[in-house]
């Protein structure tokens, strides 16, 4: 994650999710060493104090499986480390919440919020891989995937847009 990345996304904790701990690194998935059944989380970073805290755009609706998802996640993250694990997920303004806020049970120290937004993720993953592109930038393996699942995670009015736009990139880089 670049300088410009990790100041975009410590500003949306602090602001979206209220967030004020001072945030010192963002720390790659596999240093994690999570359990290879728990959902990986998105991106991590650590506070000044050593919480955990994990960013992630919620693309599909969020209903008990998913939140399910986030429980494992912040369960074995706190079991490996027993630090506090913040997970914020970002909503965009088509994801349906079905699961109502509640007291989750258990032994490792969690919070899960959720921020719905109107910005559209696919517009923001186009806008970030168009700007590493243009700054000649290497794209990672997960700015790829992402480029390729804009067609499939959009709105269905925005598809072709989309596709063509994942076309163009990908033809770019392979």
């Amino acid at each position: 994650m670049n300088e410009k990345e990790f100041k975009i996304k410590t500003e949306m904790i602090k602001n979206d999710f209220n967030d004020p701990r001072k945030i010192k690194r963002h720390i790659p998935q596999h240093d994690l060493n999570l359990d290879g059944g728990v959902h990986q989380g998105g991106d991590i970073f650590a506070t000044e104090d050593g919480e955990f805290i994990n960013l992630e755009y919620q693309l599909v609706d969020f209903d008990e499986e998913e939140l399910t998802k986030y429980i494992e996640f912040a369960e074995d993250l706190y079991e490996k480390h027993h630090k506090h694990v913040s997970v914020y997920l970002i909503c965009p303004k088509y994801v349906k919440i079905t699961v109502k806020e509640q007291t989750i049970k258990s032994e490792a120290d969690f919070t899960i919020k959720l921020f719905c937004s109107q910005e559209d993720p696919c517009r923001f993953i186009l806008n970030k891989v168009k700007e590493k592109i243009s700054r000649n930038e290497i794209l990672s393996y997960d700015d790829i995937e992402a480029v390729r699942l804009l067609p499939v995670m959009c709105d269905k009015k925005d598809r072709t847009y989309f596709r063509v736009e994942s076309i163009k990139i990908i033809n770019m880089i392979e």
